[in-house]
């Protein structure tokens, strides 16, 4: 049978994508094709060559205004497409040529702090001035709206009032990676 192909989209560091990579590793029934980023200099792409995964740099142009990444996507078929730490609005025609097969992790209970420039930092300094008990993650398809696709899964963890934004931070991202490889895992186990 045929391995379940993977497409990771990542801006940043690539801790997900590290973390997922290595969950899958030993899976003989899911691979992942390749990761895309948006940034020339994002430490994803030093992650990618140390683990020997494909990894391709686009720009603006090749994303939302020609139809070069919808091409290699289509020509990849894949079964499930990341958002790891990926910051760009994703084009509609993207949405529309992969149904439910685009998913995001967000790093707050959702529908609370979301939406644009809602990401990193960002949102764990809200939580933080909001005086909030709890936060966590939420994974979710994509539309066209940030943060709005329907939720999969969302994972708690307790704040404390003395935590700082980096604690708040430290909490969440360990959230991320106990809890997103095991939702990527069970969302390509239910399809056929």
């Amino acid at each position: 049978m045929k391995p379940k192909q993977l497409v990771l989209l990542a801006s940043g560091s690539g801790s997900n994508v590290e973390n997922i990579a290595k969950y899958f590793e030993t899976a003989s029934n899911i691979t992942i094709a390749t990761v895309l980023t948006n940034k020339r200099d994002a430490k994803v792409i030093d992650r990618c060559n140390r683990l020997k995964i494909n990894c391709l740099y686009f720009n603006k142009q090749a994303f939302s205004e020609s139809d070069c990444i919808l091409n290699l996507l289509k020509s990849i078929n894949p079964d499930l497409i990341v958002l790891a730490g990926f910051l760009w609005k994703i084009p509609e025609k993207l949405i529309l040529a992969f149904p439910n097969k685009i998913i995001n992790i967000h790093p707050a209970l959702l529908p609370k702090y979301g939406g644009k420039g809602m990401y990193g930092n960002h949102v764990h300094e809200a939580v933080k001035e909001s005086k909030d008990a709890q936060t966590g993650i939420t994974i979710h398809y994509v539309t066209a709206n940030y943060d709005e696709g329907a939720i999969i899964h969302q994972a708690t963890t307790k704040i404390l009032p003395e935590d700082k934004v980096e604690q708040i931070a430290g909490k969440v991202h360990q959230l991320e990676y106990e809890h997103f490889p095991k939702v990527i895992e069970g969302l390509l186990s239910k399809e056929n």
